[in-house]
This record gives structure tokens, sequence and C-alpha cells, in this order.
């Protein structure tokens, strides 16, 4: 089995660690570092999956390439000779996991979009009738496609609380309505290309997450883009609606943790092996239908 990155450990440095990177704050630029960490529920399992965060690095790299024409981006580098002292010197830790990134001022709104009635979504529709405050037509069954894509944005929580979901006014109030039609311009229109490109590899793109950051008077996509930890993708050839899905993402985990009455306010979890194995398998298998590239 792979080596598992947990945490990073750079002498002399101090790390910000999040729910699954370890970040660190070099004056105009940052260092983000993709462990093999896994949050489910916004709770931290205690097991890592193998190759976690090398595949995700790999997934936003691809996609920053994509949509490197339209879409300004923060990634400087993903080579470790590249970064500075004494990072350079540690490649056993961040080799094909770190970034090296512009340092942006980040709006702090979670950038969702939703293609299809799901998670969250569907269990807001039961209740509802409704998903994120768009009243929806009523008998949609679980997991259907919607009529078109759905910008619903949310607070960033932080560490150990949950996100919000909150309306487009109330994203106008925090971040000004021109940024906040921007990013909702932008988020739906990486979302449509994507979804469209995906398919086109047997992938559907249910839903995603965007965030974005200020530099020099320009908004920027920063973070991670289009991977299973900020998406939910599903293998269209086996895609049927009214049901849960099978996917490449760590659905399949929140899956076994639903189906062990988890408390998702408690503490995370040693997983089993298998559950571990076979979500490190599907995180690989999506890099590699996706990017057409070995892993």
């Amino acid at each position: 089995m792979a080596n598992i990155v947990l945490q990073t450990n750079i002498p002399g440095a101090n790390a910000h660690h999040g729910k699954v990177r370890d970040i660190y704050d070099l004056g105009d630029k940052m260092l983000i570092v993709a462990s093999d960490r896994l949050s489910a529920f916004d709770v931290i399992m205690k097991s890592g999956i193998p190759n976690k965060g090398a595949v995700l690095t790999k997934i936003s790299e691809f996609w920053f390439d994509f949509f490197a024409d339209s879409i300004e981006n923060h990634l400087i580098s993903k080579d470790v000779k590249d970064f500075p002292a004494p990072f350079c010197d540690f490649p056993e830790q961040l080799e094909d996991r770190t970034m090296l990134v512009k340092k942006t001022k980040v709006l702090p709104i979670e950038c969702i979009v939703r293609g299809y009635i799901t998670g969250s979504g569907w269990k807001d529709y039961q209740k509802t009738g409704s998903l994120c405050g768009y009243k929806l037509p009523a008998g949609l069954k679980q997991c259907a496609k919607l009529e078109k894509p759905l910008f619903t944005p949310s607070t960033k929580a932080e560490l150990g609380a949950h996100d919000e979901n909150i309306s487009v006014e109330e994203c106008e109030k925090i971040i000004g309505v021109e940024n906040a039609n921007y990013i909702k311009e932008k988020s739906l229109e990486i979302f449509e290309k994507a979804s469209e490109y995906a398919l086109s590899k047997g992938i559907i793109l249910a839903d995603t997450k965007f965030e974005w950051g200020v530099i020099d008077d320009k908004i920027i996509l920063i973070d991670e883009a289009l991977t299973p930890d900020s998406s939910r993708f599903w293998p269209a050839d086996k895609y049927e609606v009214g049901r849960d899905q099978e996917s490449y993402d760590k659905q399949f985990v929140r899956n076994y943790l639903e189906s062990i009455d988890f408390d998702k306010n408690g503490e995370g979890i040693i997983l089993p092996e298998d559950i571990i194995e076979k979500t490190s398998a599907k995180y690989i298998e999506c890099y590699e239908k996706l990017t057409g590239k070995k892993f």
C-alpha cells in the first residue's frame, strides 16, 4: 500500500491544518499540501486514503490547465524543486501532493453548483419541494437531472463547524453584487463545460464547489477544482434515476457512515480496510478516466 501522509511536518515551518490540507503561508505565496486525510460530513476520519492527496492535486492541475484560456487560477508550480527552502528539501512529504500558489484575498463563499438532485439537496427537496430556495417541480425522483444547473452558495465554515446554505441575495450582501454575479456566472460556466467534457469520458458531474480569491483587483479560481473531494462524479453507464448512484468520490465513504448511523457531530473513526482500499481505487479510477493518463 502506498505511503499515507496524514499530516506534513516541515522543520522550522508552521502550517495551518485544515480538514484535509496543510497550508504554509510564504508571504505573497502559499504552499497547499493535499494530505491523505478524508473529511466526511465535516468530520475528519482517523484513517487516511492512500494516494488521495496526489490524485486531488493532479486532477486540479488537469482542470486548471483545461480552463487556462478562460479562467485565471492561482497555481504557480507543483514541482518540489521550485519550492523555497526548507520545503524543497522534503520531497518525501510534498512530492505530487503540493501546489505553490498565489496568495489571494479569499472570498468567503463556497460556490456550489448542482446539476442533479442528490445528497443534501434531495433531502431538502423531500421536505420543502425546493432545493436551497429554488422551487422545483413536484414528483422529481432521487438523483434526477435538473432542468438546468443551480448555483447554491454556502458559507465557509471554520474547522469543526458545518457550512450553511445561503441565498444568492445573502451572498451579494457578504461580497457585493458585482462579485457575487461574477462568481455565479463563472461557476456555472465552468460546471457546464466540465460536465460536457466529463460525460465524453463516461462520467457524470452531479455537483461541485468552487472557491475564488481576489488578487490585483482580479477574481481568480483558487483551492482545488473539480476533484473527487469537491465534487460528486458518477459512472454514466451505471446511472439510474430513483436511487443512490455508484460514485468516484467520497460519497462511497459517506454511504458507509450512513449505514452505521455515524454521529456527524462526533469524532472521526477508523474505517474498515476494504472501504479504504476501494475508496483509493475510486479516486485513481476517476483521475485516469478524466485525464486519459495512468496514475
